[in-house]
């Protein structure tokens, strides 16, 4: 079979959940604070996929606005009982300190394209749920067990409990079925169920550089759990230099000629200080059975290349991508936490026009689209018609993480109402969150006219340009650290952060008159490097 490289989903997918339908293949990977929620990827060779929805697309499924950063949408799994598709996903509404709100929830669908169902309501007792489609017929709810008296962690194992779907509702007893193993920081759980055994697959280890692929079996799906022999399937931890690091967080699927694979999450670390600016990806490994056990070829530690049916797609990978949006908004953009995306964005032959609204990192309302950033060196820019008339307006162009990570060029005015060109940036200021100034002296422009915004990222350098009209572009301000905008930046403390790197527009009016911002188009370039060692 043709050798793929990893990860086959880059960019900001994590926590896997893969699904076998005949001869299609689907990836749900966790959101977090931009919706739509949950995005599921399509492949028949399960090495080139396509973004074909986000399911969770209307108020009545998913309302995140007030939601911090890294929460909402976490660790989505998908499945198919024979009649219909179902998906179970949690809405974090706090997870920094001791309580941790986390709403579980499942739609369903009779096809993967929609229309999805409005949520039933399963159980907030802690988050990445999973259903279990059991061969007598029974469904079964699993998540990992949270008890905010726990110290110094609160994941206190894994419990198990039926679901009835007449009622729509969770019955019969529960059990915390399994507690994991010393490594700890249990969660992500999937069950199976294969020659006779259930199998338990969870993460342990947090999302950092512990983490960690963790099976288990048992006879009677209430247990006893024995934990396998490696007790570790999958995990770098132990491995700080090899490519693939961070790898935990995974789901199975078995082929028609009867090989297994497992997707999982990981994350591919640049400069010194080993940051993820592409977040948390999904990659995948080749495995096979051994009394009854799961192991990873040529594992525990994921391999960059594997061997799957298909061949990759390389071009498609690096083609630039200029996005026109008469047709509305293309299917790789997202925005942040409201379900009610008239009141930030239209799409039209005019252009994407966004409507000020609250402050850039706003977790309530503010004017954001963005898309992944996929590649660890690129170029984008836009052209923007905008008329600040004070230093309350501005909008641009931003690389952005969350509301303690970005960088953004604006176009704004000084409170004379002279135009002028300013770069915004929060970097690495948590917990405040403050403003960073000054990065460059503002530069003034004329008050009327459209004007190129642009960016480069060469790996952890990263540069602002602008153009007047009929002008050639022109630097400002210096060069800044693009690895700052990265989990291990983004505000929160080890395991705390859980998205990735953006690129995209924004608008704020802070005067509250919701001043239009209006974007011709939009250029996305990736480009190979020199500094980029995982893509050259």
């Amino acid at each position: 079979m043709p050798l793929i490289r990893n990860p086959i989903l880059p960019g900001f997918n994590a926590d896997p959940s893969i699904l076998r339908v005949g001869k299609d293949y689907y990836i749900a990977t966790s959101t977090f604070e931009w919706f739509p929620g949950v995005q599921i990827h399509h492949s028949t060779d399960l090495a080139n996929w396509d973004l074909i929805v986000r399911p969770l697309s209307r108020k009545s499924q998913l309302d995140m606005r007030g939601n911090p950063d890294s929460c909402g949408v976490w660790a989505p799994c998908l499945t198919h009982d024979g009649d219909k598709f179902w998906l179970v996903y949690t809405d974090v509404k706090r997870k920094d300190g001791s309580f941790k709100d986390t709403h579980n929830y499942i739609v369903t669908s009779h096809t993967i394209e929609g229309p999805w169902s409005d949520p039933i309501y399963a159980n907030s007792s802690g988050f990445d749920p999973s259903l279990f489609h059991d061969d007598n017929g029974k469904k079964w709810f699993i998540n990992m067990l949270q008890d905010h008296r726990r110290r110094p962690r609160y994941f206190a194992g894994i419990i198990l409990q039926e679901f009835d779907p007449k009622q729509g509702k969770l019955v019969g007893p529960k059990k915390n079925i399994f507690r994991g193993t010393d490594l700890d920081l249990v969660e992500g759980p999937h069950l199976y169920k294969r020659n006779g055994w259930y199998h338990l697959l969870t993460a342990e280890g947090g999302t950092g550089y512990q983490h960690a692929c963790t099976l288990a079996r048992a006879r009677d799906i209430w247990g006893p759990y024995e934990v396998h022999p490696q007790k570790h399937i999958l995990t770098s931890k132990d491995t700080p230099f090899v490519a693939l690091q961070r790898a935990g967080h995974g789901d199975i699927v078995d082929i028609p000629d009867g090989k297994t694979y497992l997707v999982h999450l990981t994350g591919r670390p640049t400069t010194q200080d080993r940051r993820c600016v592409l977040g948390r990806e999904t990659a995948i490994q080749e495995a096979y059975w051994e009394d009854d056990w799961l192991y990873i070829k040529n594992g525990p530690v994921p391999s960059l290349h594997v061997e799957v049916p298909g061949v990759q797609d390389d071009a498609k990978y690096w083609a630039e991508q200029r996005y026109t949006f008469e047709r509305g908004l293309h299917k790789d953009f997202q925005w942040l936490r409201t379900p009610e995306p008239e009141r930030i964005f239209t799409a039209s032959q005019k252009g994407l026009t966004l409507f000020g609204r609250e402050s850039i990192g706003s977790w309530f309302e503010q004017s954001l689209v963005a898309r992944r950033q996929t590649h660890f060196s690129y170029d984008a820019e836009t052209v923007i018609n905008f008329s600040p008339t004070d230093e309350r307006q501005f909008a641009g162009l931003t690389a952005y993480y969350c509301r303690f990570n970005f960088f953004y060029l604006t176009v704004t005015a000084h409170s004379d109402g002279q135009r002028e060109l300013l770069i915004l940036t929060s970097e690495a200021s948590w917990p405040s969150g403050a403003l960073n100034f000054p990065l460059s002296e503002p530069v003034q422009i004329p008050n009327e006219g459209k004007v190129k915004l642009a960016l480069s990222i060469r790996g952890p350098e990263l540069k602002f340009y602008y153009a007047l009209e009929g002008q050639e572009s022109k630097q400002i301000g210096g060069v800044f650290d693009a690895s700052i905008v990265s989990d291990e930046c983004g505000g929160h403390q080890a395991h705390g952060s859980f998205t990735g790197a953006f690129v995209g527009v924004a608008c704020s009016d802070l005067n509250g008159t919701a001043m239009e911002a209006t974007f011709d188009h939009f250029v996305y370039r990736p480009v190979k490097h020199k500094t980029d060692r995982y893509e050259i």
